[in-house]
């Protein structure tokens, strides 16, 4: 029996989807790999639209609807918790995957890691789960302020020593692959990109952040807000009406720190990140939900609710079609394309997954990637086609 799926959630996820298309094409199209030098003005304003309005906030969405995700897991799994932490194996795999073959920005490995504590916490009330969440969320600015980013400077030598080892220069870094005339250069590229992203997670305390908000994602679902949003109103109000009068202000801050290399100083911009970014993508939740209550019959919901029901699959769909677009080994629009152009592209390719993911659905029960991972995770072939479309 098929467990009720609630449209928003789905639409939710679709719209986190979205942002995430809007936060990685532009390292997909090689345009942050630019010097600041060559930006014109369009491209500096649309830098600054994008850093306000998009960077890290649709990540902080992600991350809280996965902890919301992973509340559903652990309540279907009741006291046994031997088929959440083979799903959460199984996307570690598929993370480690699309890290070394895809994409270097993966994200799905560093989740499915921090996914594997959350059972640790379970038994706690949600009060506490929410204010461990917040330590959790402010570890990275006190460890800023101690470490600095000491921590991941071994990560970073062996880096630059694969780098040499395959020719990647700070020269030809950022054209690497709009070059690459084979899938084996991008393997190159990738496998110092998966150190790289190794050193990002420290040096950022990802890791802390993530936990941080899977928490708060754990105790959102474990409340079952999304079940019944009138009787939530209230908070959602307050959640909107405090995430934004916090996070815009000090979001143009972040925004500026961003775009002027950190002028009052790392600690100053983790401040900014932590009371701009987060609130900023709270915000976004409630008053999504909010709006989503007012008309849930909306054909926007559903619109939204389609690549949201295969997010995964979605994800991972985007960076094979930024190989596609963007590297050598495919249309080589790496390097030639302008912020703005790139954003229109990505717009683009999410109306296709729109389209897509409608299309799919239609015929088949969960998304390609969805159903892998649910073979996976309970050790059987399961039926994808509805039994409508079954011969």
């Amino acid at each position: 029996m098929e467990k009720k799926r609630y449209v928003i959630l789905d639409a939710l996820r679709g719209f986190a989807i979205l942002g995430i298309i809007l936060a990685n094409f532009p390292e997909f199209s090689l345009w942050t790999f630019s010097s600041p030098d060559t930006w014109t003005r369009t491209d500096l304003f649309t830098r600054a639209v994008q850093t306000f309005l998009v960077d890290g906030k649709f990540y902080t969405l992600f991350s809280i609807l996965f902890g919301m995700g992973f509340s559903i897991q652990l309540e279907n799994a009741g006291g046994a918790l031997k088929t959440f932490y083979r799903r959460m194996c199984v996307l570690l795999l598929i993370g480690l995957g699309h890290l070394l073959l895809l994409w270097s920005g993966d994200i799905l490995m560093l989740y499915a890691a921090m996914g594997m504590l959350l059972p640790l916490f379970r038994k706690l009330p949600t009060r506490s789960i929410l204010s461990v969440a917040a330590v959790f969320l402010l570890l990275p600015v006190l460890c800023e302020a101690v470490f600095g980013t000491s921590l991941s400077d071994p990560l970073e030598r062996e880096q630059w020593r694969i780098c040499a080892m395959y020719g990647i220069t700070e020269a030809n870094f950022g054209t690497w692959l709009s070059d690459a005339h084979s899938y084996r250069e991008v393997l190159q590229f990738l496998h110092q990109g998966a150190v790289e992203r190794m050193w990002e997670f420290v040096s950022g305390y990802r890791f802390f952040k993530v936990l941080g908000l899977f928490m708060i994602g754990y105790a959102v679902g474990r409340e079952k807000i999304y079940a019944d949003l009138s009787a939530h109103a209230g908070l959602l109000r307050r959640i909107l009406v405090w995430g934004l009068a916090l996070g815009v202000p000090v979001s143009v801050l972040y925004t500026w720190s961003s775009l002027s290399g950190h002028p009052a100083g790392p600690v100053a911009h983790s401040v900014f990140y932590l009371l701009g970014v987060y609130p900023l993508g709270f915000a976004y939740a409630a008053g999504f939900c909010l709006l989503f209550r007012r008309r849930p019959g909306a054909s926007a919901w559903n619109l939204l609710a389609r690549p949201g029901r295969m997010a995964c699959t979605n994800y991972l769909a985007q960076s094979v079609i930024g190989i596609l677009l963007f590297y050598g080994i495919g249309l080589g629009w790496g390097n030639r394309v302008d912020l703005l152009g790139t954003e229109c592209i990505a717009l683009g390719v999410y109306a296709f997954q729109i389209a897509f993911s409608a299309l799919w659905l239609r015929f088949f029960k969960f998304g390609p990637v969805e159903w892998v991972w649910r073979m996976l995770t309970y050790g059987r072939r399961l039926p994808l086609r509805k039994p409508s479309e079954q011969g």
